[in-house]
C-alpha cells in the first residue's frame, strides 16, 4: 500500500513560491484504482512526480510510505530500487516524455537492463513481448518516436512503465491529445492489463467519463488541497463538494444537452489566506470560511468532504405539500403531497403540462400561498415573512412582466423599489446598487433611460427589468416562473442567456418553471417533472431526458421530438 500523508510540494522561484500542494493525505491500496481530478494547476501531476521521487528542483515535505519505507527519505541511489520496478508512471505529454534519438526498442529495454539482470538475447525478446502486450507490431523496435502516431506513442510508455512488473502504476492524463477512439483503445488496453497483472493504478485526468471508467475512489483536488474523497460512482452521482459539482456541470460527457459553463473566477495561485482556499468560488460562503481552512473530514463510511457547511448544503426543502381551491361548489386539487429540495447554487427545472400546478406551488414557496398541509424549510428554517422581506432571500421572477410591474413608475424606481422597502443604507448605495443590475441584464443606465415610465418598454425589455428587480436584493435562491412563455424566440434566448451569465456569476439557486422541455435541459441540473398536482418523476436532467420513466414524461419528450 502506498500511504500518502501531509504531502507538501513547493516551487521556488527567484521572485516567488508557489505551494502547489498543501497537506494532503490519502491511501492507494493493493489492486484498487484511485482517480485525482481537477482543474489545470490544481498540483495533481506534482502528486505524480512527488510519489516517483522526480521532483529534484521543488520541496517536498511529508511521508509517502510504499509498503513501509517512506520514500522520501530515499537517496537517490536508493530510490532505483523503487522507480519503475516498484512504482512506475505513464507520462502526460508522450512525444516529451520519449527520447527522440532513441529507438522504439531502446527505451522500453532501458528500465529492464537497470533493474533486471538478463542478457541483451532475453531484453529483446521481453522488448517483442511487451511491444506485443500493448498491441504494437515488433517491427516498429528500430523506429524513432517522431515516426509514430500519438496513440502508439502512448502504448509505447505503457510498455515501458509495465516492463519490470511495477506493484503500482501512475497514469498521468493518458488520453488527453487522443482522439475518442484512440483514447477508447488505450483506456482499454490498461483496463486489460490491469487485469492480468493485477497493478494498483493512480489514475490522473480532467476527463471524467476515462475516470468513471477506470477508477474505483476518486479524489477532487483543488488549489493543491483535497476538497473530496470518495467512491467514483457515489461522487459523480452525487457531488458533496461546489468545486466537485462544478467540474461534473463543466464536463460534455455527462452533459451532452445542456449549455456548459466553467467556474465564474480563477483558481488562486497564491493562497497565503487561513482561510477555505475555495471561498472566492463557493456560492454558500460565509464569514468563518474567510477565517480558518476546512479538514477534510469523514461525513459517512466512504465520504470524505472538507468543507465547513458538511458540503452542498440543502437550501429549500418542501415537504407534503398539498392545495385545494374551493372554486362555487367544486374543489380542485392542485397540488398533491409535493415533496421537493433545492440545494444551495443549484439549478431545478420545475416542469409539465399548463394546469399541472407549477405556479401554484412557486407561490407558495415564496409564501403568496398557504398550504393545507406540509411545510417549506429555508436553510433549516421554517418559512417566515423575514425570507422574503431582507437581503440575500428569495426573490420571484413572474410570468407576465406587464401584469408584474406598476407602469407608471420609473425604471429606476421600479429597481430600487426592493431596496426602499427594506430601508437598506443610503439612497446612493440603493441606485448604485439598482444600475448594476440593469447592467448586468444588458439594460441601458444612461440617466435619460432610467428616468423613462415603464410603459415605454418592450415585453422583452420588460422582463429584464423584473430580473433586474429581483436580484437587487442578491437573493440565495431566485424562482423564474415561466420567464419566457410571452416573449418570441429570439428575445426568450437572450432573457435566458443573460438569467443564466448572472446565475453562474452570483451563485444563486433557481427553481426554473417551464413547460418547454427543450429549453429546461438546456440549463437545468435536475428536473421534476409534474402532472395534475403531483411529482411523477425527478433526478438528474440528463437522466430523465436520456431514460424517461413515467408515461407523461416520456409523452412531452416525443411530442418536442416529432
Amino acid at each position: 500500500m502506498i500511504s500518502i500523508k501531509q504531502l507538501k510540494v513547493t516551487y521556488h522561484s527567484e521572485f516567488s513560491s508557489v505551494k502547489a500542494v498543501n497537506d494532503i493525505s490519502f491511501k492507494l491500496s493493493k489492486n484498487e484504482s484511485v482517480g485525482i481530478m481537477g482543474e489545470s494547476g490544481c498540483g495533481k501531476t506534482s502528486v505524480a512526480h512527488a510519489i516517483m521521487g522526480l521532483l529534484t528542483h521543488a520541496r517536498v515535505q511529508g511521508i509517502i510510505d510504499c509498503d513501509s519505507v517512506n520514500l522520501l527519505s530515499l537517496s537517490r541511489k536508493e530510490w532505483q530500487a523503487y522507480r519503475w520496478k516498484k512504482i512506475a508512471i505513464v507520462f502526460q505529454n508522450s512525444l516529451d516524455a520519449l527520447n527522440p534519438v532513441l529507438t522504439i526498442g531502446e527505451q522500453i529495454a532501458e528500465p529492464i537492463q537497470t533493474h533486471i539482470c538478463i542478457g541483451k538475447k532475453d531484453i529483446h525478446e521481453q522488448v517483442i513481448h511487451l511491444m506485443e502486450q500493448v498491441g504494437l507490431s515488433p517491427e516498429l523496435i528500430y523506429q524513432y518516436p517522431h515516426q509514430l502516431s500519438g496513440g502508439m506513442r502512448q502504448r509505447v510508455l505503457i510498455a515501458m512503465a509495465l516492463s519490470c512488473k511495477p506493484e503500482y502504476l501512475i497514469i498521468d492524463e493518458p488520453t488527453s491529445a487522443l482522439d475518442p477512439e484512440t483514447s477508447d483503445h488505450i483506456l482499454s488496453l490498461i483496463k486489460k492489463l490491469q487485469y492480468k497483472q493485477g497493478f494498483s493504478m493512480l489514475m490522473i485526468s480532467h476527463q471524467l467519463s476515462a475516470i468513471q471508467r477506470m477508477t474505483d475512489r476518486l479524489i477532487t483536488l483543488y488549489a493543491g488541497q483535497i476538497v473530496e474523497d470518495g467512491p467514483t460512482q457515489e461522487v459523480l452521482s452525487n457531488p458533496m463538494h461546489g468545486y466537485t459539482r462544478g467540474l461534473i456541470n463543466a464536463s460534455p460527457e455527462f452533459f451532452s444537452y445542456k449549455d456548459l459553463w466553467g467556474f465564474a473566477n480563477e483558481p488562486p495561485l497564491h493562497n497565503d489566506s487561513s482561510g477555505c482556499v475555495f471561498y472566492s468560488r463557493c456560492c454558500q460562503r460565509e464569514e468563518r470560511c474567510q477565517q480558518s481552512c476546512p479538514q477534510l473530514r469523514s461525513i459517512s463510511k466512504a465520504r470524505k468532504i472538507a468543507c465547513h457547511k458538511g458540503g452542498i448544503e440543502t437550501f429549500l426543502r418542501a415537504e407534503n405539500i398539498s392545495k385545494t381551491f374551493h372554486v362555487k361548489k367544486k374543489s380542485i386539487k392542485a397540488l398533491k403531497n409535493i415533496d421537493i429540495t433545492i440545494k444551495s447554487g443549484e439549478i431545478v427545472s420545475l416542469v409539465g403540462r399548463s394546469g399541472s400546478g407549477k405556479s401554484t406551488l412557486a407561490h407558495i414557496l415564496v409564501n403568496i400561498l398557504t398550504p393545507d398541509t406540509g411545510k417549506v424549510i429555508y436553510a433549516n428554517l421554517n418559512q417566515s415573512k423575514k425570507q422574503f422581506c431582507s437581503m440575500n432571500g428569495i426573490e420571484i421572477v413572474f410570468q407576465d412582466p406587464f401584469s408584474a410591474i406598476n407602469e407608471r413608475l420609473s425604471i429606476l424606481d421600479i429597481v430600487c423599489e426592493p431596496l426602499n422597502v427594506l430601508k437598506w443604507q443610503t439612497y446612493d448605495n440603493r441606485k448604485a446598487a439598482a444600475l448594476d443590475c440593469l447592467k448586468k441584464v444588458q439594460l441601458s443606465t444612461a440617466s435619460s433611460f432610467i428616468k423613462r415610465p415603464v410603459s415605454t418598454l418592450s415585453g422583452g425589455q420588460r422582463q429584464r427589468l423584473a430580473i433586474a428587480r429581483s436580484l437587487v436584493t442578491q437573493p440565495k435562491l431566485l424562482i423564474a416562473d415561466e420567464i419566457t412563455s410571452m416573449l418570441d424566440a429570439s428575445t426568450s434566448a437572450n432573457i435566458i442567456r443573460v438569467l443564466r451569465t448572472i446565475q453562474n456569476q452570483s451563485g444563486f439557486a433557481m427553481l426554473y418553471i417551464t413547460h418547454d422541455l427543450f429549453l429546461a435541459r438546456k440549463i437545468a441540473d435536475k428536473f421534476y417533472v409534474m402532472h395534475d398536482g403531483e411529482i411523477v418523476e425527478s433526478g438528474a436532467a440528463f437522466n430523465v431526458i436520456d431514460h424517461p420513466k413515467h408515461p407523461m414524461t416520456q409523452l412531452m419528450l416525443n411530442s418536442i421530438r416529432n
